[in-house]
């Protein structure tokens, strides 16, 4: 896209036309088949190195991953949170003062 959704009419033709070629060229697999022969060119010509790159902008955790908070599950180690019994305090505990 042009800065500011700017196209030169005078060449292309209103911004409309362009948008529906490029839509309907996104639909019928016209870009991605321009990528398979531009990757595969640059391929060919050693320009692509294959080497695997991911970092945490493409790589995110599964939602119940590390703790994200389950419905309806208590951990043990939060029993007193979860629990639906009373919290009890120092001066109600079983055997105080």
């Amino acid at each position: 896209m042009l800065p500011g959704g700017t196209c030169p009419s005078a060449i292309y033709g209103p911004w409309e036309t362009v948008y529906g070629l490029f839509r309907r060229w996104q639909r019928d697999g016209t870009w991605h088949r321009i990528f398979e022969q531009l990757q595969a060119q640059a391929d060919a010509e050693g320009l692509i190195t294959w080497d695997v790159s991911v970092d945490s902008t493409i790589a995110r955790a599964h939602q119940h991953a590390a703790g994200a908070r389950k419905k309806g599950i208590c951990r043990p180690s939060r029993q007193a949170v979860c629990s639906s019994s009373p919290t009890t305090t120092g001066s109600d505990a079983p055997g105080a003062g």
